[in-house]
């Protein structure tokens, strides 16, 4: 796909064009990584929304195609329907460094949309979309404060590997998506295997590194289309209305003591009530007609100012803690009747229900992805969060980006610690409700979903705990030059604040991490400092954890399906399937249990049951299969061949051994028909097995025992002479492959 400008960065194989598609746009290119092919327009309104807009409208959306692996979507209709959790998340991660960028009261509509040309299956595009998006930007006319660029990291054997395969990242201990400038990052997000501090600190400071030749080739890409930025009006709030809204605000200290409440809803409700005030005031000396967004972004700014100077000047916060402190934390687990495991997590005014369910392997998710990666997940986190949770009305029952994006931070963090399926051969489903609502919420799945986990009996490797980190800073001539790192931020630490750094991990290392940013780039010395601080936090809220639930159940619970991992000769999968099915079908109808044959021919064999019963018959069934005739020992057989001789009885699926008429009862036995007929269900007992395999059953035997008599075995037949009583052959019947009555088995 020929453009008209083009960069090419040798050392990761990857071309960035522009020029000759999509010209419509303000700015649009195609990146090429291997076969993966990406465009990425950046469009923008030519006028605000509405008159009274007060908020920047940014959108980004990304999609992967099916016509780009050459396959056609498995809808119904045919036709890509809506997002994946794949396209949300990868738009997410594109947006939160991009809308930092664009300069303040710029309000103006913009629209970033990546749509996935080409997939080789090998090279993932998301990460591709960050750097694409940059250099659109960079080339069009909208005014940005660009250019950032964002790699994936892998760890494969110690060594870092940038943008590594899909292949490579199955051996990869490290997930790092990395977004940065020429000095310093922007956002991370991914997931690590228990990687330590220094470990991830190296990784950061690799990444910043790597991404330096993306950004000055996305210099020259837009040197070479020469597009001047356009100046777009800016929405700033009008003087005068501000000068009132702080006058207000100042008297009696209004402002300031609404914001140290000691309540959010006090806070909310003490703030509201100085707003109202303030409008009061501006429609007496500004008019009617003044604009009443101004009072809005005033407030944004008299708040901000009124939280950031009290953190950096005196290390005071809203609810009175200092700049490391938890807000108090209580857990408890087993909290619901029926369901396979619950616990409640609660830091301050954040609570987090979190549900576990045990599922078969059947209820694992398909992932129909085109770009690669894994087919199947059966580990779920779904997150969920209603609007009660921070005492509003709205929209529910439809998941939202952020909780997609939430919920998928989460599971990655707990991830890397559950067992394998071999192990623990269950799907399984976690699902965080919200109950209410004051900032890192996904941090209280995570706690509470490791300890949802735990009472489910699920055996994880560790207890995996996580906390948000913020930040305060003060800019003289540009740089910071003062800052305050806040552990367990709450919602408006959030929203006024510069950072949003949250870390999940064990004891032994980090799982997973997230980073937001409000300013322009995060030093990593004060990165660093976060990392350092969010540790301490985090094996503090370890220890509460530990202490509410100091390891998983040893048991399930009474309503949990049950599993048994059995392994059966490999050359018995054929005969527990049986002809099309025959044999597997009548087991599972039987028992009402789910039987699941590994792929891999290894023999083993996993059983899903509702109960402890059904769970023990079918595990019966299916050792029946892979069991021999044994020697001494009983067993409830059918009748499955009639002869003058005796009858020949299958005790075992497939095996079958001869009960000759001598052994048939205690007394003499003139017509086999006269004790058992065909189809019939007998007793009997394994009395000898010859050295060609052929097996002796006896009637006469089974009862003995039964009744704790002696048995006494009957003289053995003799057929002299070759002769065979007719019918003696033993391929009477395809089923039938039962001992002759000649010889020693007569």
């Amino acid at each position: 796909m020929k453009q008209q400008h083009s960069v090419t960065i040798e050392e990761f194989g990857i071309t960035i064009s522009t020029g000759s598609i999509g010209r419509l746009a303000n700015g649009a290119v195609t990146i090429r990584k291997g076969d993966t092919t990406l465009f990425v327009s950046a469009t923008a309104a030519e006028d605000l929304r509405s008159p009274d807009q007060d908020f920047f409208p940014l959108t980004v959306d990304y999609r992967e195609k099916f016509a780009a692996a050459g396959r056609f979507p498995g809808s119904y209709f045919r036709r890509e329907g809506k997002p994946s959790d794949k396209e949300i998340i990868t738009s997410r991660l594109c947006d939160r460094p991009l809308r930092p960028l664009f300069p303040e009261g710029f309000l103006n509509e913009v629209q970033v949309i990546g749509l996935v040309l080409s997939a080789d299956q090998s090279n993932d595009p998301d990460a591709l979309m960050v750097t694409a998006a940059s250099a659109a930007l960079l080339c069009s006319d909208i005014p940005w404060n660009g250019p950032i660029a964002g790699i994936r990291l892998g760890r494969v054997g110690g060594q870092f590997i940038v943008n590594p395969t899909h292949e490579q990242m199955y051996e990869s201990d490290l997930d790092l998506i990395y977004v940065g400038n020429e000095n310093d990052m922007m956002m991370i997000e991914g997931s690590a295997d228990q990687i330590s501090d220094a470990d991830f600190v190296a990784a950061l400071e690799y990444s910043q590194k790597a991404i330096q030749p993306l950004i000055r080739a996305q210099r020259e890409l837009a040197a070479k289309v020469g597009k001047t930025k356009r100046t777009y009006p800016l929405v700033t709030v009008d003087a005068k209305a501000l000068a009132i809204c702080e006058r207000v605000s100042a008297e009696g200290e209004q402002l300031q003591k609404a914001i140290f409440l000691e309540s959010k809803a006090a806070r909310g409700n003490a703030v509201k009530a100085v707003i109202e005030k303030a409008k009061a005031a501006c429609k007496a000396e500004l008019g009617e007609t003044f604009d009443t967004r101004n009072v809005k972004m005033a407030f944004e700014k008299l708040q901000e100012k009124v939280y950031r100077n009290a953190i950096i000047q005196s290390g005071k916060r809203a609810d009175g803690r200092g700049p490391a402190d938890l807000r108090k934390i209580s857990c408890a687990t087993d909290v619901l009747p029926r369901v396979h495991g619950s616990a409640i997590f609660q830091r301050g005014e954040t609570q987090g229900l979190v549900l576990a369910t045990l599922g078969t392997s059947k209820d694992a998710q398909e992932v129909d992805a085109i770009t690669g990666g894994p087919k199947t997940r059966s580990f779920l986190l779904h997150y969920n969060f209603p609007p009660f949770s921070v005492g509003e009305t709205g929209r529910f029952g439809m998941t939202s980006r952020r909780e997609t994006g939430h919920g998928n931070l989460a599971e990655r963090a707990l991830l890397s610690v559950l067992p394998s399926e071999q192990d623990f051969p269950y799907s399984i489903r976690l699902v965080s409700e919200i109950m209410e609502s004051n900032g890192s919420t996904s941090m209280a799945s995570v706690c509470g979903g490791t300890l949802a986990l735990m009472d489910a009996g699920v055996p994880i490797k560790l207890p995996v705990a996580g906390i948000s980190c913020g930040l305060v800073t003060d800019e003289q001539g540009g740089k910071i030059a003062r800052h305050k790192v806040l552990t367990d931020i709450i919602g408006a630490e959030d929203h006024f604040g510069d950072m949003d750094f949250k870390i999940c991990g064990t004891r032994e290392g980090i799982t997973a991490f997230q980073l937001d940013l409000k300013i322009h780039g995060l030093p990593i010395a004060i990165a660093k400092e976060s990392i350092v601080q969010n540790k301490t936090a985090r094996e503090a809220i370890l220890t509460i954890m530990e202490a509410a639930m100091p390891t998983f159940r040893a048991e399930l619970k009474e309503h949990t399906p049950r599993t048994h991992r059995i392994k059966i000769p490999s050359d018995k999968i054929g005969a527990l399937i049986g002809p099309g099915g025959k044999n597997i079908k009548r087991i599972t109808e039987y028992t009402g249990c789910q039987i699941d044959i590994d792929q891999d021919d290894s023999g083993w064999v996993t059983i899903f049951a509702i109960d402890a019963e059904k769970l023990a018959r079918a595990v019966n069934e299916v050792n029946l299969i892979s069991a021999q005739i044994e020697i001494e020992k009983t067993y409830k057989g059918i009748v499955r061949s009639v002869k003058e001789f005796g009858v020949f009885v299958e005790c075992l699926p497939g095996q079958e051994g001869l009960v000759h008429v001598s052994e048939l009862a205690d007394f003499r036995v003139n017509n086999v028909e006269d004790v058992c007929k065909l189809g019939d269900e007998i007793i009997v007992k394994c009395v000898g097995i010859d050295d060609k395999g052929r097996v002796r059953l006896s009637r006469r035997a089974a009862i003995a025992e039964k009744e704790g008599r002696e048995y006494t075995p009957a003289p053995k037949p003799s057929f002299g002479g070759g002769d065979r009583p007719r019918g003696g052959d033993r391929h009477h019947h395809s089923r039938d492959r039962g001992p002759s009555p000649s010889g020693d088995q007569g």
